[in-house]
């Protein structure tokens, strides 16, 4: 590990505090502070659970610390339980709880406990593990950090605080245009403001104002290629500008524009029942919990490699809704899920995404990456090239139906993807092909709920008790049979909550020059007709070409 230097004259100067005046408790007793209190603390562990000597982080099992705590810990061998363990978040409940409690017991341990940290885990030291002095750890830490140094006046705590400060102000640790250097900003502002370093709060003025305008573009859209990271950034920009405010700054306007134009972003890419869309790394149980408001468009297309459609916005219980995704190149939390869609029809998921598993550095997360785990075209006998950009092409927008044409070269040859909702009677029409005369072959993943009821001559039929949902599918009009239908194996798999791996049917699909799936939902037995370059199913007629 490089070491870091942090000259006397950096350390933090006593009683130089221009953070925000504290304001009394009723029983006067101890000081509420704007540094402790807030929504950054995790809802587990409480301080009672911390006082017991066990912690629950990231939805795993209680681990037991004990009195003398092993910072070497690592009991489930997890990458995010390592990391939020060092944030040392968990802590700071102790001096919440001292502050609205009044009892000196909690501010007794988690100054032990951070004091402690400090002696176990000096920066550059022989035995320290990097892990720990990584970008994220170190912001985030530095928030309960702060809010213990509103009680304790203590010299070690100031120096580890000049010590963050001073790594948060490289330039060569800071991830720009990323949500962790947002929280870079935040953690350094903080110092800044705390202890009256100028520098320190303006640079972190300036370099969050050009993170976030690579982070959310113009039209709100975040580009880390996960939709619900828009969730956590918009909460975490909210904090930045209060801070800023707070510090007797002014805020930026184009922080807050953007900001703003995050909550239509976060609206469009959560579904009708609630939950965001799991596109990249987020999860299928991902409730915003915030008020994003109504968007005035049903339909939205994004230069970031997002179209959202929805038949409406207050009709939870019957509205349709669809993602296709396109646009740069997997980067961040993004998959390998260009051409991808997703449906969600009558209540319910259609056809979904493989999902998030975890930043656990395994083979299934790596598989969660890929093509595979999506409801993509590949082009058969070429070589898949990743991170490749894919561009929207063509779009025709009615109120009852939607058509979208994308495409992009990740197999060294033009593939493209056409995909036609139709609403009212509810059915996505996806049309594949690929230039050169390559034949195409498409996976179409299903809610884990669905059970094939029938397979044969082009048409798969799957249901859930009551309901059906049928997939149909044609080339140059006739009837493509040959479905093949994983539940588990290879491709069968969904990940709907973390660290969860399910098992769920993918249909796929065999090989032709061009490919038309149609996805009826409702039915087992959908009357479809194919001539005259016109489809028609269920009495609803669109070209074959989907434009």
């Amino acid at each position: 590990m490089r070491r870091l230097a942090i000259p006397l004259c950096l350390t933090l100067a006593l009683g130089a505090s221009v953070s925000p005046a504290a304001h009394a408790l009723d029983n006067d007793k101890v000081t509420r502070t704007a540094e402790c209190q807030g929504d950054w603390l995790p809802g587990t562990p409480t301080a009672s659970d911390v006082m017991k000597g066990e912690i629950s982080l990231v939805g795993l099992p209680a681990y037991q610390l004990g009195k003398k705590i092993n910072w070497n810990a690592s009991p489930y061998k997890n990458r995010s339980w390592e990391f939020v363990f060092q944030s040392l978040r968990w802590m700071g409940t102790l001096v919440v709880e001292y502050e609205n409690t009044g009892e000196k017991r909690y501010l007794d341990r988690a100054t032990e406990i951070a004091q402690d940290w400090v002696s176990a885990n000096r920066y550059g030291a022989r035995g320290t593990r990097p892990y720990v002095w990584k970008d994220h750890p170190v912001s985030l830490r530095t928030q309960p950090l702060l809010c213990l140094s509103r009680h304790v006046n203590a010299g070690w705590l100031k120096d580890s605080l000049a010590v963050h400060a001073k790594l948060l102000s490289d330039a060569r640790l800071y991830k720009k245009g990323h949500n962790h250097g947002i929280d870079q900003d935040i953690a350094l502002m903080g110092i800044g403001c705390r202890y009256g370093r100028e520098d320190w709060a303006s640079l972190a003025s300036r370099r969050l104002t050009g993170t976030v305008k690579l982070d959310v573009d113009a039209q709100g859209a975040l580009m880390e290629q996960a939709p619900r990271y828009a969730v956590y950034v918009y909460g975490r920009l909210q904090v930045a500008m209060t801070n800023m405010k707070a510090c007797g700054r002014k805020v930026p306007g184009e922080i807050a524009a953007r900001t703003e134009a995050l909550k239509d972003f976060i609206a469009h890419a959560t579904m009708p029942n609630g939950y965001m869309v799991p596109i990249g790394d987020g999860s299928a149980d991902t409730e915003p919990k915030m008020d994003a408001g109504t968007p005035k468009d049903e339909v939205k297309a994004y230069r970031a490699g997002y179209v959202f459609g929805r038949t409406a916005w207050d009709k939870p219980d019957s509205a349709a809704y669809y993602s296709i995704r396109f646009g740069p190149g997997m980067k961040f939390h993004g998959h390998e899920d260009h051409l991808g869609v997703t449906y969600f029809a009558r209540g319910r998921d259609i056809l979904v995404d493989g999902g998030f598993h975890s930043y656990e550095k395994s083979s299934y997360r790596y598989w969660t990456l890929s093509p595979e785990a999506h409801n993509v075209p590949t082009v058969v006998g070429a070589r898949f090239k990743p991170r490749t950009a894919s561009r929207l092409v063509k779009t025709d927008y009615g109120k009852d139906r939607q058509s979208f044409q994308v495409t992009d070269k990740a197999y060294g040859v033009s593939r493209t993807r056409s995909v036609l909702v139709n609403h009212g009677e509810d059915l996505m029409a996806v049309l594949d092909t690929a230039s050169g005369g390559k034949k195409i072959e498409n996976v179409w993943r299903f809610a884990p709920s669905f059970k094939v009821i029938s397979s044969g001559g082009g048409k798969v039929v799957l249901g859930d008790g009551k309901f059906k949902v049928t997939l149909l599918q044609l080339s140059s009009c006739d009837r493509v049979g040959g479905q093949r239908v994983e539940r588990g194996g290879k491709l069968g798999w969904v990940s709907p909550t973390y660290l969860a791996k399910q098992a769920t049917n993918v249909v796929v699909s065999p090989a032709a020059k061009s490919l038309l799936t149609v996805i009826v939902p409702g039915t087992d037995s959908p009357k479809v007709t194919c001539s005259g370059g016109k489809v028609t199913v269920e009495g609803v007629s669109f070209p074959a070409d989907l434009f």
